[in-house]
């Protein structure tokens, strides 16, 4: 049976490390595993979207709406935009923060509100926190990715030390310390 995992976010966020330090847990289990990322206007902020799907023989590497086991969102309006592609036995796990997307930043739009009342109200299993300010206590704001993976894997078998080997393997070494940190504030989140 194949298991859908949707990275979503912003431009800039990290949303490709946390993919690839996924990918690389996944197939030290043997796992058939693709993954696939999606940008928008990344190098402005747009959304990007990684997809990584794992199972005894994957075909292929993009989810479908409704089949998304975990949406992952580092940003909570992303997580909203694509509630759709959740399966309804699925959970969305997401960071609080809220960046403004362009719409807004120009005054065309307004940003939601209560996107988390929303989406509770929908029936969808909301795993919401914020990594920012976990990510900042780690040493960078730029450690959201690695908080979110923290948190997320309380919904997984790995082991710790699975989770932290994956992470080393990914992250440069200058800021492997920092990102255990993050991945075990979030854990504890």
């Amino acid at each position: 049976m194949t298991k859908n995992i949707m990275i979503v976010g912003v431009g800039g966020q990290g949303t490709l490390l946390a993919s690839k330090i996924l990918g690389r847990l996944f197939l030290t289990k043997d796992y058939d595993v693709k993954v696939s990322e999606v940008h928008g206007m990344s190098q402005r902020g747009g959304s990007v979207v990684t997809y990584v799907r794992y199972g005894d023989k994957v075909y292929s590497p993009i989810v479908d709406k409704g089949e998304a086991d975990v949406i992952i969102s580092f940003e909570l309006l992303e997580g909203a935009r694509w509630i759709e592609y959740l399966s309804k036995d699925g959970v969305l796990v997401t960071n609080t923060q809220q960046i403004n997307p362009m719409p807004v930043i120009t005054g065309a739009a307004e940003y939601p509100e209560d996107i988390e009342g929303k989406l509770n109200g929908m029936g969808v299993k909301v795993d919401a926190f914020d990594a920012l300010s976990l990510a900042e206590e780690a040493g960078s704001s730029k450690s959201v990715n690695i908080v979110l993976l923290g948190h997320l894997s309380n919904h997984y078998d790995f082991t710790e030390e699975e989770w932290h080997e994956a992470i080393r393997a990914c992250v440069k070494e200058r800021f492997v310390e920092m990102n255990l940190k993050a991945f075990e504030l979030g854990r504890n989140a």
